[in-house]
């Protein structure tokens, strides 16, 4: 080998160690995350293909989402308080009204019983009267029987017996006064003898007194007796 033939060798290895050579500028790859020319180069950043698309797109999660969330659940709760305080207040207020109502059909019930016992009352009293009023003007009747009955006993008797018979079953007595005490609220005294003394008594019944359902119709006439 000449020298000519060396030179040409070692200029060919010169060139291919030039060609070979890559220095940190030169070495920038796309895609590989390698900086501008003149920065350290970053490493490759691992990808999770299980990962969520948020977690690997870097993007921060929605908190407007769940802040709506809160607000809307926050909303209802306040609607049904406010609901629950609305129907609790209507009940309230139609058991109050209920109860003036019920206090108001219990007053005018008591209101009507009573008056249908006044009326009872007052219908009783009034059929008493009347019928009282009939006894009364039949006393005359009575009257001229008993003088008749003195006079005729055996003829007059049955008849006079029969008509204190049917006037008793309405109400109507006789008042029996003979030798019991004086009592100026069912006898009137026309005529007085002279007793023994003491305490006065009838000594005879010159009329007879009657009595309606327990009230004196008419006082009897009496003669007394000490």
């Amino acid at each position: 080998m000449t020298d000519d033939d060396t030179i040409d060798v070692a200029d060919e290895y010169e060139g291919l160690s030039e060609v070979d050579e890559v220095t940190p500028e030169e070495a920038q790859v796309d895609g590989l995350g390698l900086g501008e020319p003149g920065e350290p180069a970053e490493a490759a950043e691992f990808i999770d293909p299980d990962a969520d698309v948020d977690s690997v797109s870097g993007d921060a999660p929605d908190e407007g989402v769940d802040v709506d969330t809160d607000a809307a659940f926050a909303a209802d709760e306040n609607e049904s308080e406010q609901l629950a305080e609305a129907i609790d207040t209507e009940i309230h207020e139609l058991a109050a009204e209920r109860d003036q109502f019920k206090d108001i059909a219990l007053r005018l019930q008591a209101d009507f019983d009573n008056y249908r016992k006044r009326m009872s009352a007052q219908t009783a009293a009034e059929v008493d009267r009347a019928t009282g009023k009939l006894a009364e003007a039949l006393l005359p009747v009575l009257d001229a029987a008993e003088a008749a009955y003195v006079q005729h006993p055996d003829e007059v008797g049955p008849l006079l017996n029969l008509m204190l018979a049917e006037l008793r079953k309405h109400g109507l007595e006789s008042i029996d006064l003979l030798d019991k005490p004086f009592d100026p609220n069912l006898a009137d005294a026309v005529a007085h003898e002279p007793g023994e003394g003491g305490e006065p008594v009838v000594a005879e019944v010159l009329r007879s007194g009657y009595s309606w359902n327990g009230r004196t119709l008419r006082p009897a006439m009496v003669r007394t007796r000490d």
